[in-house]
């Protein structure tokens, strides 16, 4: 019976030993930090990974991200300094670096949440509202950006947070008033074409002209320049044909008979003339002599 009573105590002391020691131990992981708390009270905060202990049954441990958190702003509408209305669109990153002033300012991710979305959106409408719309979407939106960081984190540091980078996904006029932008833009590319159509058409008339004009005097100086050749070729054909009648005169009056014979029979016409005409005494006298006339008869 003793030896009975005896076990069940061991076993029952061995089980709240074995209990205890599991309740000292606690593992840290790399993308966590832990705050130790002593009946209900912040003691240690522990960053690195590993494991540690504590002590049973008096102390716990609450666990926070230690990883770069996402949060997405709701879209707004602002003014900027130029009276344009804007919707923008923006989103932010952050990390908690402080894991006490972070449970005793906002308790969770979710609070946290909310906390930065306030402030985020406080300090977006302020910069929309000191710049121009130019400026924000295109000239200093890099500057813009750092600048509600900064002023952000001035507010998120009471809650052991900084903010790691704010982007503007969009920037955009609202609906109507970008159909608004888009018909005048519409409208003054369409009058800006029609400029330049009617100064093409301007420019294509004078190159016309132009063209026109030079056309007319290059044929102008071609027939001239072709009768001042014609001239040329045409003294130069009469030289030739001098020259070839002093030479041989008997030739040349053959060779000119041929081609009068060519020029006037090769075109099927029909000539009348006398046999002993003088246009054909070549065919009557190789060296066209004209026959002489028969001698008068006596008159008996």
């Amino acid at each position: 019976m003793n030896r009975s009573v005896f076990g069940a105590a061991f076993a029952v002391i061995a089980f709240a030993i074995a209990v205890a020691a599991y309740s000292s131990l606690y593992t840290v992981n790399e993308n966590e930090q832990v705050i130790v708390l002593r009946l209900g009270q912040p003691v240690d905060t522990i960053t690195k990974p590993g494991l540690h202990a504590k002590i049973p049954f008096v102390e716990s441990v609450t666990r926070i991200d230690k990883r770069i958190l996402d949060l997405d702003l709701p879209e707004r509408e602002a003014t900027a300094n130029d009276q344009k209305r804007l919707v923008v669109d923006a989103f932010s990153r952050y990390k908690i670096t402080n894991a006490l002033r972070f449970r005793q300012a906002v308790g969770t991710v979710e609070q946290a949440n909310q906390r930065l979305t306030n402030v985020l959106t406080d300090a977006l409408l302020e910069a929309i509202r000191s710049n121009s719309f130019q400026q924000i979407v295109q000239e200093r939106r890099d500057q813009i950006m750092a600048r509600i960081r900064d002023q952000a984190n001035r507010e998120a540091d009471r809650f052991g947070i900084q903010i790691v980078d704010v982007r503007i996904r969009r920037a955009d006029l609202p609906e109507q008033n970008s159909k608004a932008v888009f018909d005048r833009m519409q409208s003054e590319r369409a009058q800006e074409a029609a400029q330049i159509r009617a100064r093409g058409a301007e420019q294509a008339q004078g190159i016309r002209a132009r063209a026109d004009r030079d056309a007319q005097v290059i044929i102008a100086e071609a027939n001239r320049d072709a009768e001042i050749l014609r001239g040329q070729g045409e003294a130069e054909k009469s030289r030739i044909l001098a020259d070839a009648f002093q030479s041989d005169a008997e030739f040349f009056s053959f060779f000119r008979s041929m081609q009068a014979y060519e020029q006037a029979l090769k075109t099927g016409t029909r000539v009348i003339l006398a046999p002993d005409s003088q246009f054909f005494r070549f065919f009557e006298q190789p060296d066209g002599r004209l026959p002489s006339a028969p001698a008068a008869q006596p008159a008996r």
